[in-house]
């Protein structure tokens, strides 16, 4: 059965357990909701649980544990000669996966019958040449184990998704039929539907720790792996970026965090300014029907692609420094249209609304009252928005700073295509330079080998700038804690 369609039949099945736990319970009331422990729509709330959860749990287990048991159970018809490692064994496995999900778009489609593709031999057909024919491009031509294995896999992959099918629609039945003899009048069905909702808003906020923790710990990992294989001093202290693949590589980390901050500052140099500007003049100077068109035409900014913006620093904000400070009739101190420059100032403005829109709804949180205070003791409107209300949005600034910050130092995109590729240490901002993060896909890319320094440097890098990014965050903690003002 198609995935959709379970998926369909177990929410079916559920809808149903709703009307029908409702229904129980009332009628055990004999109709009077008095009697009840709980709300009505709580016994069938209860009942639709039952169902969903045990179905969808079985399901998500399933979808888990099947790929890897039959990658496990195919992967040993793969004759040893056929491969050199566990990389060189999945390109084969992908193969197989593939050959099998050809074989079943032939059945599909009425070239081969299942017994045809069940019993096809490469011996006596070009299994290429059959499947090509129904729109399915292999890059070269099906050895008789390959053909084997995705025949097994084929098999395996129909007989566990039945499997499946059986296991998934007995847990949702079981859970079905439990919830339902539970029910009646005196059940506690709110408590029992209130355990699970709570459950559930436990799990989803367990989600971000969960994945903030498996991130961080993989960094850890891989970066110690690093610094097994190439010196810490050389990392941090080096002041050379040569990856080389084939050998002698000096992997120096203090260029690409100059490159990396000398953007950022320049961007934050134009964001910072002109978006808490903007905040102050939407929110305590616009009248209503300036705000209504002015907040959402700069909100626009942030939904920008940032290749859009990356093309923007290449094809207009380059070209348009150039003319002014290039060697072509300007100053001469600019050579190409990559520069730290071009990539700054176009981040600067995609930054703008991250630091006005945040800044905004902090300064129209600051109680009315005291800005009233501080007219009515004579202040005029600069002086209150200086002295009283921007004091008091202080945190809130600087956390859209922060933001601001976080958002620039890890972009790439504009990166790429505005300040150029070159690691260097230079003042000039005209200069072409590089960051972390695009050094992070470079190293990550290509045919290199995943457990070589050069490879390997990528989760140094990461969590490098990990490391300085937390450090920034609780520095302006420190801060905002120390200076901000205390209201009652």
């Amino acid at each position: 059965m198609p995935l959709l369609w379970l998926f369909i039949l177990i929410l079916a099945l559920g809808l149903l357990g709703f009307i029908l736990g409702r229904t129980r319970a009332l009628k055990d009331a004999n109709g009077d909701i008095r009697l009840l422990h709980s709300l009505p729509n709580y016994y069938g709330s209860n009942v639709l649980l039952a169902v969903l959860i045990p179905g969808l749990a079985v399901l998500l287990v399933w979808l888990m544990l099947q790929p890897m048991v039959i990658q496990g159970q195919v992967s040993s018809m793969i004759p040893d000669t056929a491969y050199s490692d566990k990389g060189a064994l999945n390109l084969v496995m992908s193969d197989v996966r593939r050959v099998a999900e050809g074989l079943d778009v032939a059945v599909s489609e009425g070239a081969l019958s299942k017994e045809q593709a069940r019993d096809i031999r490469t011996e006596f057909t070009d299994i290429r040449a059959r499947l090509g024919a129904v729109g399915v491009a292999l890059g070269s031509n099906v050895e008789s184990y390959v053909l084997k294995a995705a025949q097994k896999y084929r098999t395996m992959t129909a007989v566990g998704n039945w499997m499946m099918t059986v296991a998934v629609l007995g847990a949702a039945l079981a859970g079905f039929a439990v919830s339902m003899l539970r029910t009646n009048k005196d059940m506690r069905a709110r408590n029992s539907v209130e355990k699970v909702i709570l459950g559930l808003l436990i799990g989803a906020a367990s989600i971000a720790i969960l994945t903030t923790l498996g991130i961080v710990l993989s960094l850890i990992f891989n970066t110690i792996e690093f610094f097994k294989l190439y010196p810490a001093l050389d990392f941090f202290f080096g002041t050379t970026w040569s990856p080389s693949f084939g050998g002698g590589s000096e992997l120096g980390i203090l260029p690409l965090f100059w490159g990396t901050f000398y953007v950022s500052i320049i961007a934050l140099l134009v964001a910072v300014p002109i978006g808490l500007f903007a905040a102050i003049y939407l929110s305590e100077y616009a009248g209503p029907k300036v705000r209504a068109i002015a907040k959402p035409l700069l909100e626009v900014l942030a939904g920008i692609p940032t290749i859009v913006y990356g093309l923007f620093a290449l094809l207009t904000v380059g070209p348009m420094l150039m003319t002014v400070f290039g060697s072509d009739g300007g100053l001469g101190w600019m050579q190409g249209g990559r520069s730290v420059m071009t990539a700054g100032l176009v981040m600067g403005v995609m930054l703008i609304p991250f630091v006005s829109s945040l800044s905004d709804d902090i300064i129209n949180a600051v109680p009315q009252a005291m800005r009233d205070g501080s007219l009515g003791l004579g202040a005029t409107k600069s002086e209150t928005v200086r002295q009283v209300v921007l004091p008091a949005a202080l945190p809130g600034i600087v956390g859209a700073i922060l933001l601001a910050a976080s958002r620039a130092i890890g972009e790439t995109m504009i990166v790429v295509l505005g300040a150029g590729a070159a690691a260097k240490l230079n003042l000039n901002p005209f200069e072409a330079m590089t960051t972390v993060t695009t050094r992070i896909v470079s190293q990550l890319t290509g045919d290199a080998d995943f457990a070589s320094a050069e490879a390997l440097v990528a989760f140094a890098l990461g969590m490098t700038l990990f490391v300085i990014t937390l450090c920034l965050n609780i520095f302006a903690l420190v801060i905002v804690r120390k200076y901000r003002e205390q209201y009652d």
